[in-house]
């Protein structure tokens, strides 16, 4: 018989776990091990840590999987453990360092206190996330190279499963740096991009676009999606924009995207749909998130979607799974 305590216990080791691979992650376990096997006091010395307290984080790791025991009080760098390198490909260490970051354990611990409230504990103390990111700049760095990390395999996928074939000009709006018009770009020789964000983060994406050899092939405008965002395009593109929002805000942008769109326009949602059923999905993980860190904000589920997309005279066209739990909520106008 299944022990009815253990998803519980789970998930409060959880926390722990996830503490020893912060501490990998902010003192730089990985790229001082990835040359081969080093003692617990040779690793101290090279990450200025105190030799007993890594010890036992080593320890925990190593059980993990992140680590492994060459010989007594001596460690190895894994697989998994080299995807924390800092050089790695795509590596995971800001991602692990954001979620670690002082304000979003502020805001995961005291979600207790926003579901009582309704409003943010996170919010309430720091201000808006986005405002807090761009205030300081050294957290603002952390949160940019942690959604790089998240946003090159989302941006593949979207370049590689849905039909950009008829797509001439597609316009991502709150496009960030850039990373899933440059991997449509990419993919689609045929198609031109405009990148449209706010003025203080074009600079930015016109850089990304640079390096990547596409600039000739994208425009850059600046501009608030609460005002209006550049007409005439074949398809809009919004990533993780619009479950940063209220329902309310959310349909502004939606509506704005309408106007500015042709009859035979489309628009392309880049989200994490919450499914229907009680099956756990990285989706329902992302949503405690929304919940701790915006308040607003919030994962929604497909029918959802389309009463969004229904007020702002959209209508729902078709799902497209992109695999990790993200998907294209593709619609056209009502």
């Amino acid at each position: 018989m299944n022990d009815p305590q253990a998803p519980i216990w789970d998930a409060i080791g959880g926390v722990s776990r996830f503490a020893a691979l912060a501490t990998m992650a902010e003192l730089g376990c990985a790229d001082h091990l990835h040359e081969g096997p080093l003692s617990v006091d040779e690793l101290a010395l090279r990450c200025q840590a105190d030799p007993a307290a890594l010890g036992r984080v080593l320890r925990q790791l190593a059980a993990m999987g992140v680590v492994a025991t060459t010989a007594p009080g001596v460690y190895e760098l894994t697989e998994v453990g080299a995807t924390l390198r800092e050089d790695a490909p795509e590596s995971l260490r800001p991602a692990v360092r954001m979620i670690a970051e002082e304000g979003f354990w502020y805001g995961m611990g005291n979600v207790p206190r926003t579901t009582r409230t309704g409003r943010s504990a996170f919010v309430e103390r720091f201000g808006p996330m986005y405002t807090r990111y761009r205030d300081n700049p050294e957290v603002g760095r952390l949160f940019d190279d942690y959604m790089v990390s998240r946003a090159w395999p989302v941006a593949r996928a979207v370049a590689s499963r849905y039909d950009f074939s008829g797509v001439r000009t597609l316009v991502d709006v709150a496009g960030g740096k850039g990373h899933i018009l440059a991997a449509v770009l990419n993919a689609h020789s045929n198609t031109r991009g405009v990148l449209f964000d706010l003025e203080h983060v074009v600079p930015g994406a016109r850089q990304l676009m640079a390096e990547a050899g596409l600039e000739d092939r994208c425009e850059f405008v600046g501009g608030d999606f609460f005002v209006s965002v550049p007409s005439g395009a074949d398809a809009y593109l919004l990533g993780s924009v619009v479950h940063n929002w209220s329902d309310e805000d959310a349909t502004r942008i939606l509506r704005n995207v309408r106007e500015a769109m042709a009859e035979d326009g489309r628009v392309l949602l880049v989200e994490f749909v919450v499914p229907d059923d009680d099956a756990p999905h990285i989706s329902k993980d992302l949503d405690m998130r929304m919940l701790a860190l915006f308040g607003e904000g919030m994962e929604r589920g497909l029918s959802h979607y389309g009463e969004l997309l229904a007020k702002a005279g959209l209508r729902f066209s078709r799902q497209i799974e992109l695999g990790g739990g993200a998907s294209i909520v593709e619609a056209l106008p009502a």
